[in-house]
């Protein structure tokens, strides 16, 4: 399923490339937030962490 969005946003993108600039503006403004990468990067650790954290509790 999300392979099947990214393909769509991705297809979005080419179409209409004025959308290109209104996205990296987005992400631009959402990087500038040191709370929005924080919590992006504790969401894209959590599960390596979880596998790892399984491991010990044996």
């Amino acid at each position: 399923m999300k392979w099947l969005l990214l393909g769509a946003l991705l297809g979005l993108l080419l179409v209409s490339p004025p959308l290109l600039a209104l996205v990296l503006a987005a992400v631009t403004a959402a990087l500038s937030k040191p709370l929005l990468v924080a919590v992006g990067l504790g969401l894209a650790a959590r599960p390596y962490l979880a596998r790892r954290a399984r491991g010990w509790a044996r």
